[in-house]
């Protein structure tokens, strides 16, 4: 007969622990909520009443609703007051030494039948169990923060949690509104599992001085859609919590990418440790403040150089795929001058009716009038002939991804183009330098990585090699701002920003579905639901196509030389059986 949850007990009114008692209040269920001290009560009771104020606000809950969900929450000091719970849940700070204490009095306290759940991200559910006289009864139930607001739940069991009590937990999820997610017992479970391995790994590329703060984060907000850049969001996790949770997952799992960067540890000395201290890698108005100030004087932040720009009129655009034609498109809309060159005349009107139809797509949308459809067609000159690229000022190179194609294209340029024009190639995992060996101008060579559809993502990476002149970046800088595109500085180092980032995780919950420790939909659903991801990693996957992902991931790996960073044969073998994602119907799933 299954359990009947009427009355639950939550210990801890922190930010995850208000919001699981709020959440819990909402949906009927009486909720006895103790804090350690009355200030920590009253700050839990703050934390509630004003989450309860806003959803009142945005009429999400009526006044009528807010009081009855405020009248069914009892606040107190004292454990035994939990003895009339039928379920407690623990949101205490993140040791596992409180939680084993904690664990060891309720088990004293409750009734031999109460369920025991802790709420921790990354502790092991058995250890904390073992201390109480019911681990049968012991299971994992991690919110994701904010609680009230994010759906997603992993109910965790151990290897002697009772089957009964897991599907008494799940029920109960899906009775708050919650999507859970059954899993096992192991560091990370399955969303910090991949989410912290990725966050870590920004914050190396930081601590390196690759890229600015501000670009890393916002590289991946509009290169991946992101809500969150990583840098903001370890933010607003909390620096130190960050650092037990890695740490945590480090001694588990051995693997050098979850030990925690050395900056962290830093930071945390500092004291820097996020929006709950209104400092972290940014600088906020106030403690528990979103809104990000300018640092303090003295403060180091790198800046893109202040070097003049070169002025850009005419655009040379060397290719006639999706990603060249949607590039030329982007300049042509934005007033310049461009030329198109194909290898034949009909691959030339070929790409030009398909710039065609993506503007006659805009004027239907009401994106663009039809003069200005017209006008920007009329902006774009086909070529064959090379020769015709003498007189741009930008020459953008959008052939396959290719290293030998690429370099035979710049050796070509370098003997056509004008002294001074900038060449770019968008490459999204080639070396920048391979592509300026080519001509005897390395100086004018740049990346500028144009994100998939050109016309409508706003990312563009801008990449330099250790021989692009500053007034070369500061053109492509200059050019990507007259786009509207949001420019993000990088060196030239395999994976760029994004896809350094991306690929890295992408392979892991690959190795984490090898292993079997969870389904391709429950993993996808931890990471979209419980993170906010807009693609789990395996439909992120199979639009990319497996063969992609498997190239990016060798070239990261040929680079780096991180263990961490070997494909997952399961990724090898299922390119090797032709299953390549969405554009051969069969990937990690069928389509039909």
């Amino acid at each position: 007969m299954a359990r009947d949850f009427k009355t639950i007990g939550v210990v801890g009114l922190g930010t995850m622990g208000s919001g699981i008692a709020e959440v819990l209040a909402r949906s009927g269920l009486s909720v006895i909520a103790v804090e350690i001290d009355a200030d920590g009560m009253a700050r839990g009771r703050g934390h509630i009443e004003h989450s309860t104020a806003r959803a009142l606000g945005k009429g999400k809950l009526d006044e009528e609703g807010r009081a009855g969900l405020l009248g069914r929450i009892r606040y107190s000091t004292a454990l035994p007051d939990l003895a009339e719970a039928d379920l407690v849940i623990e949101a205490i700070p993140e040791s596992l030494e409180l939680k084993a204490e904690l664990f060891a009095e309720l088990d004293k306290i409750t009734r031999p039948d109460v369920v025991l759940a802790s709420n921790t991200s990354s502790l092991s559910v058995t250890e904390i169990g073992v201390h109480t006289t019911r681990p049968g009864k012991v299971v994992g139930m991690h919110f994701f923060n904010p609680a009230p607001v994010l759906r997603f739940i992993e109910v965790v069991r151990t290897v002697v949690t009772e089957p009964d009590v897991i599907d008494d937990v799940v029920a109960l999820a899906g009775r708050v509104g919650k999507e859970p997610v059954v899993i096992g017992d192991r560091a990370g479970f399955i969303a910090n599992a991949l989410l912290f391995g990725y966050l870590n790994h920004a914050v190396r590329m930081y601590e390196q001085r690759y890229a600015t703060r501000e670009d890393l984060d916002a590289a991946m907000r509009f290169g991946c859609g992101y809500p969150m850049g990583p840098l903001a969001l370890l933010d607003l996790i909390g620096l130190d919590t960050a650092y037990e949770i890695l740490d945590t997952m480090y001694h588990q799992s051995r693997n050098r990418l979850h030990a925690p960067a050395p900056l962290l540890k830093q930071m945390i000395t500092a004291g820097l440790l996020g929006r709950k201290k209104g400092k972290g890698f940014y600088t906020y108005d106030a403690p528990d403040s979103p809104t990000v100030v300018a640092d303090p004087p003295g403060l180091d932040t790198s800046t893109v150089d202040s070097s003049p720009a070169r002025p850009v009129r005419v655009v040379g655009v060397v290719g006639t795929g999706t990603m060249a034609t949607g590039i030329a498109e982007v300049f042509a809309k934005s007033g310049y001058r461009v030329v198109l060159r194909a290898r034949d005349l009909d691959k030339a009107k070929a790409s030009l009716a398909r710039l065609g139809k993506s503007l006659d797509k805009a004027v239907v949308k009401g994106k663009l009038s039809e003069e200005d459809a017209e006008a920007t067609l009329a902006r774009c000159t086909p070529v064959v002939d090379l020769a015709e690229l003498s007189e741009a000022d930008l020459i953008v190179e959008a052939v396959a991804e290719n290293l030998a194609v690429k370099q035979a294209v710049f050796a070509a340029l370098d003997e056509i183009a004008k002294p001074g024009a900038v060449l770019a190639t968008t490459t999204s995992s080639l070396p920048v330098i391979e592509c300026a060996a080519a001509t005897s101008r390395q100086t004018d060579v740049v990346g500028m990585h144009f994100f998939n559809p050109a016309p409508v993502m706003k990312l563009v990476e801008v990449v330099a090699t250790i021989a692009t002149s500053p007034e070369v970046v500061a053109t492509a800088h200059a050019v990507c701002s007259t786009l509207g595109k949001h420019p993000v500085h990088c060196a030239d180092r395999a994976g760029f920003i994004v896809n350094a980032l991306l690929f890295p995780y992408l392979n892991d919950a690959v190795k984490m579905l090898e292993a079997h420790y969870a389904g391709a939909d429950d993993i996808d659903t931890a990471m979209k639901v419980g993170c906010g991801l807009p693609m789990g990693p395996f439909e992120l996957l199979d639009v990319v196509g497996l063969d992609v992902s498997l190239a990016i991931e060798r070239t990261l790996y040929n680079e780096f030389r991180e263990a961490g960073f070997a494909p997952a044969p399961l990724l090898e073998h299922l390119v090797t059986a032709g299953r390549l994602g969405r554009k051969t119907g069969k990937g990690f799933r069928d389509y039909t």
